[in-house]
């Protein structure tokens, strides 16, 4: 045994046990269009308020969406997913593609951010009780489609936004956070949805950083 080597093993005895990098929540932001939301948990996660989940990548269903420039911009793979040739839903074999996909990249968690596709069997089933979304409204209110539009037609004094599981049900699944915006007298519809979309943008980080906490570890 050379005299190198037992100087090498003595060294690495004095300086204890080898670090274990901590765990990580693995997160996949799933979007459709301009990324506010996506670029609200990225920049979160840059500043440390992520607490123990880091997002692995960036998955649009649109191939010029400007979402997918959130990748070189935070550092994060970026990725455009054929969805098939349905406008609101995904072929079914293409929705198996993509929980192929995102297997592959071993998420923990997906993040509906903007996603403008009804998930069915092939998501729901592959991730079970692991993908949330963002909706613009208090949810049980105004579910579906242009939920910001619908709670301003409806003159009521506040709005919100709700983070919430996925079912099969959509907008049903058990909520996981709330957060709520008065109307003023003086809003209209575009500086009333502004309030909420910045209500979003402090909602979404903050529920992915409390769900990592509890998330079991692989």
């Amino acid at each position: 045994m050379s005299f190198s080597f037992i100087i090498g093993f003595v060294k690495s005895i004095c300086r204890g046990p080898l670090s274990v990098a901590p765990w990580l929540m693995r997160v996949a932001l799933l979007g459709s269009g301009r990324g506010s939301n996506a670029e609200a948990v990225l920049r979160a996660q840059k500043e440390g308020r992520l607490g123990k989940a880091e997002v692995v990548g960036i998955y649009c269903d649109v191939p010029d969406a400007p979402m997918l420039h959130l990748g070189p911009k935070f550092g994060t793979p970026a990725f455009y997913l054929d969805p098939g040739p349905f406008k609101t839903k995904f072929s079914p074999e293409q929705e198996a593609f993509w929980a192929d996909a995102l297997t592959k990249h071993q998420v923990d968690l997906v993040v509906l951010a903007g996603f403008m596709r009804v998930i069915k069997t092939p998501l729901l089933e592959r991730f079970e009780g692991r993908i949330i979304n963002l909706h613009p409204t208090l949810l049980p209110a105004f579910p579906g489609l242009d939920g910001i539009g619908q709670t301003w037609r409806a003159a009521v004094p506040e709005g919100g936004c709700t983070v919430h599981w996925v079912t099969a049900e959509v907008d049903g699944g058990k909520h996981l956070g709330q957060s709520r915006v008065a109307r003023g007298a003086s809003d209209t519809q575009e500086s009333f949805a502004q309030k909420i979309h910045q209500a979003e943008h402090a909602l979404l980080p903050k529920v992915i950083a409390e769900l990592a906490e509890k998330f079991p570890q692989r």
